[in-house]
């Protein structure tokens, strides 16, 4: 086995592989400083997991996230934008220029 999925090689920094509609607008934003790109309709929880492993680190301990229910309930996927405001990530359109963060700045504690 090749260790690719119908063609496609993985990404060994992500934790999600797209496999299909791939011929979408690509949408650049910034995670944690790092510019990434995603696709024109990917929530911004597809656009950080098709390029890291982990959506953030939990508040409680050292374990990581990548979102529970995917349908807005469990609070799971919360991130923050660099300008203060968190969003769910699961359930909200990744946009052109966005600036995420996996974890609250020094600033704010």
């Amino acid at each position: 086995m090749s260790g690719t999925a119908f063609g496609v090689p993985p990404d060994p920094g992500g934790r999600l592989v797209r496999l299909a509609e791939t011929g979408r607008e690509p949408v650049r934003f910034l995670l944690d400083g790092v510019e990434r790109m995603a696709l024109s309709g990917d929530t911004v929880l597809t656009a950080i997991l098709t390029n890291v492993p982990s959506l953030r680190q939990t508040e409680f301990g050292p374990e990581k996230r990548a979102g529970f229910c995917l349908m807005g309930a469990c609070q799971d996927c919360w991130i923050w934008q660099e300008q203060g405001p968190r969003i769910r990530a699961c359930s909200t359109p990744v946009a052109e220029g966005m600036r995420l963060l996996t974890r609250t700045r020094e600033d704010w504690t």
